[in-house]
């Protein structure tokens, strides 16, 4: 079982690399998708759906390595 501090430590981490991979996401892939001011249905969408990817793959690999640190 994980301890209260690894909780903490996990959810500061995850919340932490969260922002700063949204930023760089952002920044990098999501700009490059835009092309206009104006974002149709369709664009915020698939931005929608970037951002809950890669929320998803850094959450997944921060439980995996703290259930790992539980072991």
């Amino acid at each position: 079982m994980q301890s209260k501090y690894h909780s903490i430590l996990e959810q500061t981490l995850n919340v932490g690399s969260g922002f700063l991979i949204s930023v760089l996401v952002w920044e990098y892939v999501v700009k490059n998708l835009i092309h206009s001011g104006v974002l149709s249905v369709d664009s915020s969408i698939w931005i929608t759906v970037i951002f809950t990817v890669v929320s998803f793959v850094r959450g997944y690999l921060w439980r995996r390595y703290f259930n790992g640190l539980s072991d």
